[in-house]
């Protein structure tokens, strides 16, 4: 007889909604992570008394976010080599992809810098309306998962109040240093 788990499952056999929580817990992480990483890399690169140079910034704010990515990913890849057999698995190489939410939640501000390459506003315009963005982006991805966990339109709104103070912090702390 097979060696089966509770509810009559293979061991390490995951039942579904188990699988679908771990990737919205996933694409939560990577996206809160990714906002942070982006409105943390543009206040940084926003230097005053520089020459703007919003093309070059955008560039480290994606290759930080790909560097990123890859670091979580990998540290994912070591710590199961270290549990498991250390054989390579396709299953490593989806939990290095699996950090495609830390990346696309800096697009936003890449865009927003490309848009003053392009001549459309200035940079310090850019980077103000990129830590605008991704601070309510905070706000709404902390409410929207204290909504998925069943928490009322109140709870959820102080969920999203208190992840949106990290970006709060992030422009005082921009605007101090400026």
């Amino acid at each position: 007889m097979p060696d089966r788990a509770d509810h009559g499952r293979p061991k390490g056999v995951e039942p579904r909604w188990a699988l679908r929580h771990w990737r919205l817990e996933q694409s939560l992480f990577g996206g809160i992570y990714g906002l942070v990483l982006a409105s943390a890399m543009v206040a940084a690169l926003d230097e005053t008394g520089e020459k703007a140079d919003p093309g070059s910034d955008a560039l480290w704010v994606l290759l930080t976010a790909l560097a990123s990515a890859t670091a979580h990913g990998y540290a994912h890849v070591i710590a199961q080599r270290a549990s498991d057999d250390g054989a390579a698995t396709t299953s490593r190489l989806r939990s290095v992809l699996a950090e495609w939410p830390l990346v696309a939640a800096v697009l936003p501000t890449v865009g927003m810098l490309l848009a003053a390459v392009a001549g459309w506003w200035a940079e310090n315009t850019a980077v103000d309306a990129a830590l605008l963005f991704n601070t309510v982006a905070l706000f709404s991805l902390g409410v929207s998962a204290a909504r998925t966990a069943g928490h009322g339109w109140p709870s959820s709104c102080r969920a999203g109040g208190l992840d949106m103070l990290i970006g709060l912090v992030i422009i005082s702390v921009n605007a101090l240093i400026e």
